[in-house]
């Protein structure tokens, strides 16, 4: 598959998504939303075992191109944004697939919202988020913002970002790890070499039981404690029926390294 504004590549189990557009800071057109969507697909399609998303030039993303919504003045956002950006964080939530965000500079607005939306994030040391982009020119935070946000820090804390953040409106990497919103800060020239590593490490292991564990923990966190271990139970059923599962028990007993095909 043919793209125009991101790059796919396919290595060693991991599928690597990069945004492309770095003379706009990779601002997020419809059709840069509509390519990350495929891309995502495109990985599961082509047996990865993960997934790094990451960006070109000095920003991860800007944000909504404010240039395209500023020449389609007719476009309906609500059903854009159903359609677009709420459908990539749909899908990256639902992919069976660990997703690993490598935020290579500012992330601001839905730029911000997507890194969010990833189940590990690594910012290089010079990264920094935006939430209060939305307030900043009269919009509301979107791309699920609004409920990834809160799940991380809190409604208090949320609603001060998206309104306020810091004096000039960011949050550097370093408040980031504070906060919770990355689990891992690195220098800008190791990123890549960073999250490549982890993903290679988790495309090594029982991606089954993975993509499992991702769909339960986000599935608990708006359930109860009695469907979750009810739904813990179905899923671990599943479990011991895998090959991955064989064969870490045999490699625990006879005391060597286990291989995991992912099946």
């Amino acid at each position: 598959m043919t793209y125009e504004n991101i790059l796919y590549n396919l290595q060693d189990d991991v599928a690597t998504i990069t945004l492309n557009r770095p003379q706009t800071y990779n601002a997020l057109t419809m059709g840069t939303i509509s390519e990350l969507i495929k891309a995502m697909k495109a990985a599961r399609k082509d047996a990865a075992r993960a997934i790094v998303l990451t960006g070109t030039g000095k920003g991860f993303s800007s944000g909504a191109d404010l240039v395209e919504i500023n020449n389609n003045p007719d476009v309906n956002i609500t059903e854009a944004l159903r359609n677009g950006l709420n459908t990539l964080v749909q899908t990256m939530r639902g992919l069976e697939l660990p997703i690993i965000c490598a935020v290579n500079g500012v992330a601001a607005g839905a730029g911000a919202a997507i890194p969010l939306a990833a189940d590990y994030r690594i910012a290089a040391d010079n990264a920094s988020f935006v939430f209060a982009a939305f307030v900043n020119i009269g919009l509301v935070p979107d791309a699920g913002s609004t409920y990834l946000l809160q799940q991380i820090v809190g409604p208090a804390r949320a609603l001060e970002l998206a309104l306020f953040a810091d004096s000039k409106n960011r949050v550097d990497a370093s408040t980031a790890l504070d906060l919770g919103l990355v689990s891992q800060v690195v220098p800008a020239d190791d990123l890549d070499t960073n999250a490549h590593a982890l993903a290679t490490k988790l495309a090594t292991m029982p991606t089954k039981a993975i993509a499992m564990t991702k769909r339960a923990i986000y599935r608990a966190y708006e359930r109860s404690l009695t469907d979750s271990m009810d739904y813990e139970a179905m899923l671990q059923g599943a479990a011991f029926k895998t090959h991955d599962f064989k064969e870490g028990v045999t490699a625990f007993l006879e005391k060597r390294e286990p291989v995991f095909k992912g099946d």
